[in-house]
């Protein structure tokens, strides 16, 4: 890629290995590594270099040097056969879920996550808990399942780790290039970027939906970060686990509630909704409310409507592990919508609260009082469960 003022020239990719710039744009290669070698034998200082970025290796190589490849035989059958490998997954009905599970074409699995590991290149990780929701991803896809997953962009990612003079960590964030990613913006038939919009606290907010392709499945990402927002609501989907008690709030309405409108607007209809973990749990509310105008029915079968349609699953059941809201700060982004689920505030309180007594709205309490199928890492997060409620 040359810069020159506002000009961008990119290499023109030459028709006999076109398909590296499909593929560039599908996180396959993140779990089928023999694609990535193809750019080690284009160019080796190359590829270190831009960390081993797909997209970014194709922008900056040279265009003499990527015609020159062409010509190299070893590298040709090395490209056709990662190319029909790549088409023939893709491309595939002969599935595990398809063989197991041939009567269930209406089924949709939609998993929600606050993180997702996928690859170094995508920094909208921190640890373990995304590591687990890539990985969910790309079995999902070698494994055929119905299955589209939601979750938040952070243009800041997750800090990096600094120690200055004083040996003290300090927290340095960077904005990740999306130019540079696979990641693009959801179009609607028209063309234009699909925005949708809920409530938040009284006041209107925007999000923008992304996507990314994981093999044979699609993660949707949410971004708050466009010009329809005033500055404190664009900044809310800006950092992984940043902010105070009320920014992190803020993004689990976005994750679970406009999760929620953002499927059904694209034309989804989730047959089960996967939680992983309990920052998305307000997706719960969101179901209820739409059973009950959908289905004309009260709160309470409603509830249990929703209760089949919802999976937990929990890494840390413990209360450093999950986010408790103070009650103020639940009725101040809530106000109200006790009355849409036709109970009172103490009984929307409840639903997130422990017998225990405990103080605070409680994310794990919401979805381990409602899902129907809660599933943990070990023996001792089923004592645990017990335990909390």
């Amino acid at each position: 890629m040359y810069i020159f003022n506002r000009v961008t020239v990119v290499p023109q990719l030459p028709k006999r290995v076109a398909k590296l710039a499909e593929i560039a744009n599908n996180v396959w290669w993140s779990w089928n590594t023999e694609f990535l070698r193809l750019f080690e034998l284009i160019d080796k200082d190359l590829w270190e270099s831009v960390g081993n970025n797909p997209l970014k290796f194709l922008k900056l190589i040279g265009q003499e040097r990527i015609e020159k490849v062409v010509e190299d035989q070893e590298f040709i059958k090395n490209y056709d056969k990662t190319v029909e490998n790549y088409e023939n997954y893709i491309n595939s009905k002969d599935t595990w879920f398809n063989k197991n599970y041939p009567n269930t074409k209406k089924d949709l699995i939609a998993y929600f996550s606050a993180e997702y590991g996928l690859d170094e290149i995508l920094s909208i990780y921190s640890g373990g808990l995304g590591i687990l929701s890539g990985d969910h991803l790309k079995s999902a896809s070698d494994l055929g399942l119905p299955f589209v997953a939601m979750g938040l962009l952070y243009k800041n990612g997750y800090f990096n780790q600094r120690i200055n003079t004083s040996g003290e960590q300090c927290e340095v964030y960077h904005n990740i290039d999306l130019y540079n990613l696979p990641i693009s913006t959801v179009k609607d038939n028209t063309d234009r970027d699909v925005i949708i919009d809920i409530e938040l606290g009284g006041r209107t907010i925007y999000v923008k939906l992304w996507q990314i392709f994981v093999g044979r499945v699609k993660l949707y990402l949410m971004d708050t970060d466009i010009e329809q927002n005033d500055e404190d609501l664009r900044n809310i989907t800006l950092r992984l686990y940043g902010g105070d008690k009320e920014m992190r709030i803020r993004q689990e309405i976005i994750l679970g509630m406009a999760g929620v409108k953002a499927l059904k607007t694209l034309g989804y209809n989730p047959t089960l909704y996967h939680m992983n973990e309990g920052h998305s749990s307000f997706l719960i509310l969101e179901l209820i409310k739409n059973i009950m105008q959908e289905k004309q029915v009260s709160f309470e079968i409603a509830k249990e409507i929703a209760t089949v349609e919802t999976v937990f699953t929990t890494h840390t059941p413990v209360p450093a592990g999950n986010d408790i809201f103070d009650l103020s700060l639940i009725e101040k982004y809530f106000d109200k919508y006790w009355e849409k689920l036709g109970i009172t505030k103490e009984e929307f309180f409840k639903m997130g609260m422990s017998e225990s007594g405990e103080q605070g709205f409680n994310m794990g309490i919401l979805a381990l009082k409602i899902a129907g199928k809660k599933n943990g890492v070990s023996k001792l997060h089923r004592r645990s469960f017990k335990r909390t409620i």
